[in-house]
């Protein structure tokens, strides 16, 4: 069990952190949605481990995580490094 605990407390902290450092490229809705998206799943992610729901937590945080990947990869989103 411990294992799925530091999971969650990893991909939240590198969720939180890379939300706390990325931009929008421009103010198109494109854009906007792939942040938001984002967010919602930290949001979704922080419901669920408050819950103890350890799993759908991991999740939420990973699918968070990648849908500012790939907002940074169509050119939607920049983060420092690829400032």
């Amino acid at each position: 069990m411990s294992e799925i605990v530091e999971k969650v407390e990893r991909y939240e902290a590198m969720l939180r952190f890379e939300l706390e450092h990325i931009s929008t490229i421009s103010n198109n809705k494109t854009s906007t949605v792939f942040l938001l998206m984002a967010r919602f799943y930290y949001k979704d992610g922080l419901h669920f481990r408050a819950l103890g729901d350890l799993v759908n937590a991991l999740v939420c945080f990973s699918y968070g995580h990648g849908w500012l990947d790939a907002g940074v990869r169509v050119g939607a989103l920049r983060t420092e490094q690829t400032a």
